[in-house]
């Protein structure tokens, strides 16, 4: 249901819009941001390239009972990247002509990102990390996130999916099919982008045998799918499912379904991932993964769904380690999504709202945004790095409410002290942060 603003409201705001410029920064971090969230003291530069999947199934051009269409699939990626900057350039940068949820409001973001900026090389490259986003989405929604990672040492691709952004959404049956085999296609072409005979910015700068999906929404289908979390027999009947029975090649057990993941694969971070609460998996075909895990949920989620959606799963995944970040009433735009743009305040139009597609009614987005930056940064640190420190960040009072916050008045921890690893007072409030171990 979209509730319409009351004109006098809308006026003001397109007033007060017109008057200040936009700043849409992507890179803010709040004062009571936990420690982690705060950038890495590298400067980042960013790029945009192209790739293109050749002779894909082509899911929107097939019909039921018909030969299988194919095309190539097009894809544009936008990579950070650790960097060195010139004596002429400093840290910052605007992304131009970003297109928002209101495909007609056409926005700037500004974050610390260097734009073409030399690539920073490291002995044996970074870690690599691929983002997904939700359907729709772009490149951007979770830019926050590559921008923050970069600057810690990290290569990350964030891929605008096709059929499945602001301004191409098409029939959900080209997602369902897509997602898995994008993020996967993406890992491979970026490994060789990588290579040493490469010729691209990238050569020599990715170490994709350590390497990290994230997904948010559908994102998190595609990943939880593309580590062994086959779906479940049938899904390929669902009323939405592409053609010919598609879906099944992906489902749990099917011939055609490896049943290894790809050994890069190092770590997963699933935010609200779509499907569970529909009948997608089931317990048995989550029992394939066996990549750690990070899950991210509101939980009040009515998209995904929570207690049957993103928490069973979490509890169904019993081959991998695994954690849940719940933010304690959010809804489904819990963590990922960057500030909603200024301009998309007073937004409308007949694609629907502008400004309810990034925040939360509970949430501030910032303040989620950087919980988010400071747990991935602990659990890729973990698991891509092998920087064992981390684990500190991650082993926690489950219920932050739970948690005691007792210092000296030089701020030395008493013995009495169990609040969050790297969180201020007070912060952990309507947080829970979970772990459970994978069961041999």
């Amino acid at each position: 249901m979209v509730h319409r603003l009351p004109p006098l409201i809308v006026i003001a705001l397109s007033a007060w819009a017109s008057a200040a410029p936009a700043q849409n920064r992507i890179d803010a971090v709040a004062p009571l941001a936990p420690e982690l969230a705060s950038y890495g003291s590298g400067p980042v530069g960013v790029r945009t390239i192209h790739a293109t999947d050749k002779n894909r199934p082509d899911v929107l051009n097939t019909k039921e009972g018909g030969p299988l269409a194919r095309y190539d699939r097009s894809f544009t990626i936008e990579v950070w990247y650790p960097a060195t900057l010139a004596a002429s350039q400093t840290p910052g940068g605007e992304y131009k002509g970003v297109v928002t949820r209101d495909p007609a409001v056409v926005v700037t973001l500004r974050g610390q990102a260097v734009r073409d900026a030399a690539p920073r090389s490291q002995e044996g490259g970074y870690p690599l990390v691929i983002v997904s986003h939700g359907y729709p989405g772009n490149r951007y929604l979770l830019s926050h996130l590559g921008e923050n990672l970069a600057s810690k040492g990290y290569v990350v691709a964030s891929i605008d999916h096709q059929d499945s952004t602001y301004e191409d959404q098409k029939a959900f049956a080209s997602t369902l099919y897509n997602r898995p085999h994008d993020q996967l296609f993406v890992l491979n072409e970026m490994a060789r982008l990588g290579g040493p005979v490469s010729g691209m910015f990238l050569s020599g700068l990715i170490d994709a045998a350590r390497t990290a999906l994230v997904g948010y929404s559908m994102g998190g289908y595609g990943v939880i799918n593309a580590v062994g979390g086959g779906f479940r027999p049938g899904v390929e009947t669902l009323p939405t499912a592409p053609p010919n029975a598609l879906l099944a090649e992906r489902t749990a057990g099917h011939k055609e379904y490896p049943p290894l993941p790809d050994g890069r694969i190092k770590a997963v971070i699933a935010i609200a991932p779509w499907g569970m609460s529909l009948g997608v998996w089931d317990a048995h075909g989550l029992k394939g993964i066996q990549t750690p895990l990070l899950f991210v949920a509101g939980s009040a989620d009515d998209v995904s769904g929570y207690e049957k959606g993103t928490r069973a799963m979490y509890e169904a995944a019993i081959h991998a380690e695994r954690y849940l970040l719940t933010y304690v009433g959010a809804n489904h735009n819990a963590g990922a999504p960057i500030p909603a743009p200024d301009e998309t305040w007073a937004a409308r139009s007949g694609q629907g709202p502008g400004f309810t597609h990034y925040a939360d009614p509970v949430w501030d987005t910032v303040r989620m945004n950087n919980i988010l930056d400071h747990f991935a940064t602990a659990f890729l640190g973990l698991h891509l790095r092998g920087d064992a420190s981390m684990r500190a960040y991650l082993e926690v009072v489950p219920d932050g409410r739970d948690a005691v916050f007792a210092v000296d008045r030089d701020g030395k921890p008493l013995e009495t002290h169990t609040y969050w690893k790297g969180f201020k007072r007070r912060t952990a409030a309507g947080l829970r942060f979970e772990h459970l171990k994978a069961m041999k």
